[in-house]
């Protein structure tokens, strides 16, 4: 028997038609949040929609929309330790990690719960840590997936002046010692962030619709990450770069990378994507960070290579 989970709507993102929000049971039983859309239609197909870090089920609303009237079932949800899904510390705020073991298993049983509700063929689209954590999950063999789409995918991060490196030792250290404290004792201030000052969209409109879920409803707010976080992102990055698991996903995954890219490593996202056989890296130009929540004709690329990659299925 399903429990039935809420979904926060607002008048720039209301929730989409014919959908549902539910709870189901990750890796250690936890609680997590997912939510399934049908299209009007019948079903061409369905997609796994997997968010970044920081980002719930409620700011893709929009997108799962636009894959509704393409034709497909969405199921979208909230990794563990962000939106409405179990958090991993007491301090809610705090964005966490221990190993990506437990998240691919939580995709795993997401996939479980839901796979008699979810029509073939199945098409996978990440975001950022979302894109990192679902080749993860490929790479373990999970899913029936025909392919992946992977928006701007968490492979590396940029560390600026530091050497990787020294972040990476720093940050293995610190997740021995002090797992659960913020990187750098630094929470972040998104209350003193400005559209001026923003790295991740360009689109004024979006960037304001995004802010108003969060003040509608404080609970699916993140501050900064912990240095268990970070360790996290690092070692996901170094497995996928050596493992052969990798070099065995035989589905077309096609990562779309941000010619104005802050945050992650485009450098590392061709590396990787260059070591599977159907794997593909394109650039978008003028693009920042986050590609779904871009103007208009940013995300008329990221749709046309979307329809594109289906439609060669």
């Amino acid at each position: 028997m399903t429990e039935q989970a809420p979904l926060v709507s607002t008048a720039e993102a209301p929730v989409p038609a014919n959908g549902t929000a539910e709870w189901f049971s990750g890796a250690g039983a936890v609680r997590l949040r997912a939510a399934l859309f049908l299209p009007d239609g019948p079903p061409r197909g369905s997609v796994v929609l997997s968010g970044g870090r920081t980002e719930p089920i409620e700011k893709y609303h929009e997108v799962v929309g636009e894959l509704q009237a393409r034709g497909f079932v969405v199921l979208v949800h909230d990794w563990r330790g962000q939106g409405l899904s179990h958090r991993m510390l007491d301090d809610r705020l705090k964005g966490h990690a221990k190993g990506f073991r437990d998240f691919v298993e939580d995709y795993r049983a997401l996939l479980a719960h839901f796979e008699t509700r979810l029509p073939r063929p199945w098409f996978a689209i990440g975001h950022s840590m979302g894109g990192c954590l679902t080749l993860l999950a490929l790479a373990h063999g999970v899913g029936p997936f025909k392919a992946a789409l992977l928006s701007a995918p968490m492979l590396g991060l940029l560390t600026g002046k530091r050497p990787r490196w020294q972040v990476r030792l720093m940050a293995r250290w610190k997740a021995l010692t002090e797992p659960e404290a913020y990187i750098q004792n630094n929470p972040g201030d998104p209350h003193g962030e400005t559209f001026e000052s923003n790295i991740v969209t360009h689109d004024p409109r979006r960037y304001a619709r995004n802010r108003g879920i969060i003040a509608a409803e404080p609970q699916l707010g993140l501050n900064a990450g912990t240095w268990g976080w970070l360790d996290f992102a690092l070692s996901a990055s170094a497995w996928l770069k050596r493992s052969p698991r990798v070099a065995a996903i035989d589905i077309p995954v096609l990562v779309l990378g941000a010619a104005q890219e802050k945050l992650v490593d485009n450098a590392d996202q061709k590396l990787i994507i260059a070591r599977i056989p159907k794997g593909r890296w394109i650039e978008i130009p003028g693009a920042y960070h986050e590609l779904f929540q871009e103007t208009d004709d940013i995300r008329a690329v990221v749709w046309r290579e979307f329809d594109g990659l289906v439609a060669a299925i």
